[in-house]
């Protein structure tokens, strides 16, 4: 049976007096995105100069400019879309930072010097 918490607004409460874990599950994978999406940039950037020439929104920054804002703008968007679907949702944790890990790690792996360095056209 799921209640209301006057303090919490409209988050529903389950019987033992918990809220639902979707928010945070929410903040967790949109942090994976953004991760995911930065690494793919920055892999996609090194393989195609005209990706990479996209991407240069200031000479000053090169693409470093655009693959952080665009990483930053799917971190955002898919919080917010994430929170609205998953709010009232209580997922299980351990699936939520296992798929968080998997996006972390696509992330860390697509900026990693000796990844991304293997698609630059020779």
């Amino acid at each position: 049976m799921t209640q209301t918490d006057p303090a919490a607004g409209r988050a529903p409460v389950g019987a033992r007096g918990e809220l639902p874990f979707g928010p945070v599950a929410a903040v967790f994978l949109a942090a994976g995105i953004g991760a995911a999406v930065l690494g793919v940039l920055t892999t996609l950037a090194e393989a195609s100069e005209g990706i990479k020439s996209a991407l240069e929104w200031s000479k000053s920054v090169g693409p470093l400019m655009g693959k952080t804002i665009l990483a930053s703008a799917a971190f955002a968007v898919s919080w917010v879309v994430l929170h609205l679907v998953l709010r009232d949702k209580d997922l299980d944790p351990r699936r939520v930072f296992t798929w968080t890990g998997i996006l972390v790690a696509i992330g860390v792996v697509g900026t990693f010097p000796l990844f991304f360095q293997l698609f630059v056209p020779e």
